[in-house]
């Protein structure tokens, strides 16, 4: 059985550094299904989908245990290798096969064969392959159309092992959800999905000279697998109507793990997509009213997204006295807690002046469907530079005690991050509150019976026609996992609001902002 290519000391370093790094950018990054990752020495091929430019390969690198594979072969566009960048150097120490894309090649002059060849040495030699099908990374909100490449490739291998009855490859889908992709400290969801195995023996289809409609069956499949685990839409208004329909379901405050929170927006991101396909017994009428309910909860979505508040805030009303009490200790807890994090904060505004002046000028070079899915790592990258001249500066400004600073500044800065952290969350809830005021109570109260009637709809939607439980705050408590979100009690739940770790969320959809971010930029 093939041993698979033992990992290059450059990869090693580039995994540990990234995983601290993407650790630090992102509050939570959860990892499903690791088991059906095949070993090392199986012959493998990693797919997934393609939003986020190069941090999508660095979330798969770091996402995937050492126990499972030794390395993961990357693939990236031919015209980010051979320049003088960090990028291109961490791109070409990876061990990074360059692919030639034919709309950077408008001449025509696009040879990819001995890529390929690379690619087919190295799954036979037991490594695993990522690829990204559909060619492209772009900002949008439905995955593209695959490219049959992938499809191509297992062909051509099946074809080179066809007299090995031993041979066997897989395709391992995976699913890439990111809450909110370049902001700071959201929350991302990485599902891998059972492989796909093909051998000469059991699929003598794909063996050369193989038939184009066994190629696009196999992409179909992929695609499909894929697909299952994260949002595809047509516009990003079906996935904000998704996520607001899923939090009328199950209500701010449920505890549930963000596997769980995703595959609930999905469901009803799906019926919203194509109520025929999932709820085939509807007739004519009940679609009627389905996309009114769609249009309904975007014009409820919008008005609070115009005062800036949430949906919890509509749900259980206050009165103005308990408003008032509350303001005040969401600014007295606000205020401690940027005191305590402001010496911290000096540390941290080199490196939030560098990565805010990189992306205000990348975003100046292209529209947003052609740059905002680079965000992310430009903040990565910008950030990680950034962040080490601090480190060293402070340790070069104090080198009487540097073997002390050397491992108190990294700690300190991120103590500095968590209590920020705290700090962002309490003066948003004081600032929602605050507008509470300003809106007014008969307002609110039109509101409230508008949100009541939107709530009686959704939960008729979600038990008599999608089969979701009756009780989702008692199913989910009690289904969920492990990961952040998961509380099993009163004492715990507090105890957890104090965590070094990272923050304890109540919302999958927060961010590190002064204001809740529940919108997405609208893409011509």
């Amino acid at each position: 059985m093939p041993q698979g290519t033992p990992t290059p000391w450059s990869y090693i370093l580039i995994r540990l550094l990234f995983r601290f790094v993407l650790k630090i950018f992102y509050g939570t990054i959860v990892v499903e299904n690791v088991d059906v990752i095949p070993e090392t020495g199986r012959p493998c091929i990693v797919c997934a989908n393609h939003s986020n430019s190069l941090t999508d390969a660095l979330l798969l690198v770091t996402s995937i245990p050492t126990h499972k594979r030794n390395m993961l072969r990357l693939t990236a566009k031919a015209t980010q290798f051979g320049h003088r960048t960090f990028t291109s150097w961490l791109i070409e120490s990876a061990g990074t096969l360059p692919i030639k894309r034919r709309k950077d090649h408008p001449e025509g002059d696009v040879d990819n064969t001995n890529v390929m060849e690379s690619l087919m040495m190295a799954l036979e030699n037991g490594d695993a392959a990522c690829l990204f099908p559909e060619g492209l990374s772009r900002f949008h909100p439905t995955i593209a159309p695959l490219k049959t490449g992938v499809a191509r490739l297992v062909s051509d291998v099946l074809s080179r092992n066809r007299d090995n009855p031993d041979f066997e490859i897989s395709v391992l889908p995976c699913s890439i959800t990111y809450m909110h992709r370049q902001h700071f400290r959201s929350d991302v969801l990485v599902t891998f999905q059972p492989p796909l195995t093909f051998s000469p023996k059991n699929n003598p289809e794909l063996l050369a000279p193989v038939d184009f409609p066994q190629i696009r069956y196999v992409t179909a499949r992929l695609h499909d697998k894929i697909s299952s685990g994260t949002f595809d839409s047509p516009s990003w208004d079906l996935i904000r109507s998704a996520k607001l329909a899923a939090r009328m379901y199950a209500p701010l405050g449920t505890m549930m793990t963000l596997g769980d929170y995703v595959r609930l927006a999905r469901t009803f991101l799906e019926v919203f997509k194509t109520p025929q396909d999932y709820l085939p017994e509807t007739n004519h009428p009940e679609i009627e009213e389905l996309e009114k309910l769609k249009d309904d909860l975007k014009a409820y979505q919008d008005q609070l997204a115009k005062w800036s508040i949430k949906d919890d805030r509509i749900r259980r009303p206050l009165s103005r006295h308990i408003i008032i009490s509350r303001l005040l200790i969401r600014f007295a807890w606000a205020s401690c807690l940027f005191t305590m994090s402001l010496p911290g904060l000096l540390l941290w505004l080199p490196v939030f002046a560098t990565t805010l002046y990189a992306v205000y000028n990348f975003k100046k070079t292209g529209p947003i469907f052609d740059t905002w899915d680079e965000i992310a790592q430009y903040k990565l990258i910008y950030g990680l530079m950034s962040g080490i001249c601090v480190w060293l500066g402070a340790v070069t400004l104090t080198w009487a005690v540097a073997p002390v600073t050397f491992f108190l500044v990294p700690a300190f800065m991120w103590m500095t991050l968590r209590w920020f952290e705290d700090a962002v969350a309490a003066f948003r809830a004081f600032v929602a509150l605050f507008r509470l005021l300003l809106v007014g109570k008969p307002t609110l109260k039109k509101m409230h019976e508008i949100r009541k009637d939107l709530h009686g709809r959704v939960a008729n939607l979600a038990i008599s026609k999608l089969g979701l439980p009756d009780d989702p705050e008692g199913f989910f408590s009690r289904a969920g996992g492990k990961e952040k979100g998961r509380i099993r009690g009163g004492w715990e739940s507090k105890a957890r609001y104090f965590s070094i770790k990272r923050r304890r969320k109540r919302d999958w959809n927060e961010t590190l902002r002064l204001y809740d971010k529940v919108d997405y930029p609208e893409v011509e």
